[in-house]
């Protein structure tokens, strides 16, 4: 029997004879939100369309909700494989699909179908997927299945239908009065469209952990606001560079909203002649914490991120996070800190800024680093040092030095970038420390010993929105 659309469906009667490139936009979370769906779903496609703008300033792509989707009109097949290459990496986004719409008209259907498969060669196995969101459609899923997978097997007599892991699986969704039909689907980042959770600061490095940070946020919606503390004017200004080319590579997933720059290398040399030598990583992120919250607070911020991953370094004992996340009253988010070395960098490699971090750059965490760093500062004591120091003088002079960064303006890329340094740079990871260099979790020294975990040793370990640096570490981190 065959099986038609009604003409109440479509009063259009030429839309019968065609079909549609699109794109499907599959989301999660969105789904749950209750009486907020609409809210999130407009960000969502505003996102989209912001994002596509960008990348296409030629062409104008139709956005459109289809029963928990969203459904991109595009102008061809080679332009459906690029736009879902770059709306995968939108926060909000579980999934995106590539195919073609038509009318729920099974005479239509199953050619196009074929069609697929065919395109989807070389296989041996598949199987139909078909999904009808209401009964508009006169058979259901499993009678469509059988339908459509019964007349595809009799013209692929060489094909084998496999319920479970299939080499190529056909989806058919019927959905508001049309049929979608496509075999190439990749997975997205998840999470919750930039925008929908607020504003924070994070605190950005050029080491491996606190892009990684920053890009967790961003998937949970959040409009990252960067701010970067350089070693200038006692470093060069290499780990700026390599900064801004990471903000570049987080632009897919929502970019900083802003970037902002310290130079802090006169305030660290500062504090390194006021305060005991082994409290120096303590006062030096006691001090960017409330420039960061002072910053959050000029621009609307809600909350502060850092990179910090428990027990890594010397600034993330229990004890020292104390003492640090003192001197503010902002929320300080740690999206990293339960995890280890090997899965961050997993997600850096991920995100494509491990290469980056992974360049020889000066920093200004390596700057005035003791011998043995305090692992558990008592915070009656920091506070009762605190108070003796100009920090409100520091503070008036640091926010008036910061320096706005446009990361549109930037050009470069990772092979242009030349980094400088000399004797600065040197070990990149996964090599073994000599007197100042660290292995890939910073947990091998040789002549300098280390702090907990061995993952900050001697004169060099320290870092900077979670990130350790070594004075000839080459990944920041």
């Amino acid at each position: 029997m065959t099986i038609r659309s009604s003409k109440k469906t479509f009063p259009n009667s030429s839309e019968r004879q065609f079909y549609k490139h699109i794109v499907l936009v599959h989301y999660h979370e969105i789904g749950l939100k209750g009486r907020n769906r609409s809210y999130f779903e407009s960000l969502l496609i505003e996102n989209i369309r912001l994002r596509l703008a960008n990348q296409f300033t030629q062409q104008s792509f139709s956005i459109r909700r289809v029963s928990g989707r969203l459904q991109v009109g595009v102008p061809s097949k080679p332009a459906a494989y690029q736009v879902a290459e770059i709306i995968k990496d939108i926060p909000g986004v579980v999934r995106v699909s590539v195919g073609l719409r038509l009318a729920q008209d099974l005479e239509l259907i199953n050619p196009v179908a074929l069609q697929l498969l065919q395109e989807a060669e070389p296989f041996s196995s598949f199987r139909v997927s078909a999904h009808r969101a209401n009964t508009d459609f006169p058979i259901n899923s499993m009678q469509l299945n059988q339908s459509v997978g019964a007349w595809l097997v009799e013209r692929m007599p060489d094909k084998r239908v496999q319920m479970r892991s299939p080499d190529v699986t056909l989806h058919l969704d019927m959905v508001e009065g049309g049929a979608f039909l496509y075999t190439y689907t990749q997975p997205g980042v998840g999470g919750l469209p930039v925008g929908s959770a607020g504003k924070v600061v994070s605190l950005l490095s050029a080491g491996i952990d606190s892009p990684v940070a920053t890009w967790q946020l961003l998937r949970r919606g959040a409009e990252c606001i960067g701010l970067h503390f350089s070693g200038r004017p006692e470093t060069s200004d290499t780990s700026e560079h390599l900064v801004r080319l990471i903000a570049e590579r987080l632009q897919p997933y929502g970019g900083l909203l802003k970037l902002f720059v310290v130079p802090f290398g006169d305030y660290q040399r500062q504090i390194a002649q006021l305060v005991p030598a082994s409290l120096r990583v303590v006062f030096y992120r006691r001090l960017m914490f409330t420039v960061a919250e002072t910053l959050a607070i000029q621009e609307g911020a809600k909350a502060l991120v850092t990179g910090e991953s428990l027990g890594q370094v010397a600034s993330q004992t229990l004890d020292n996070i104390r003492a640090i996340n003192d001197v503010v009253e902002l929320p300080v988010l740690r999206p990293l800190i339960g995890m280890d070395k090997l899965q961050i960098i997993a997600m850096a490699e991920q995100l494509n800024t491990f290469e980056i971090s992974s360049q020889a750059h000066d920093d200004c965490c390596t700057l005035f680093i003791p011998r043995n760093p305090e692992t558990h500062a008592r915070l009656a004591t920091v506070q009762a040092i605190w108070e003796e120091l100009p920090v409100a003088d520091w503070l008036r002079n640091i926010m008036d030095e910061i320096e706005f960064i446009d990361t549109k303006s930037v050009s470069q890329t990772v092979e242009e970038l030349t980094v400088t340094g000399g004797d600065t740079g040197g070990d990149t990871v996964g090599d073994t420390g000599s007197d100042t260099g660290s292995d890939i979790g910073g947990d091998t020294w040789s002549d300098i010993g280390g702090d907990i975990g061995g993952d900050t040793g001697g004169d060099i370990g320290s870092d900077i929105g979670g990130d350790t640096v070594g004075t000839n570490q080459g990944r920041g981190d």
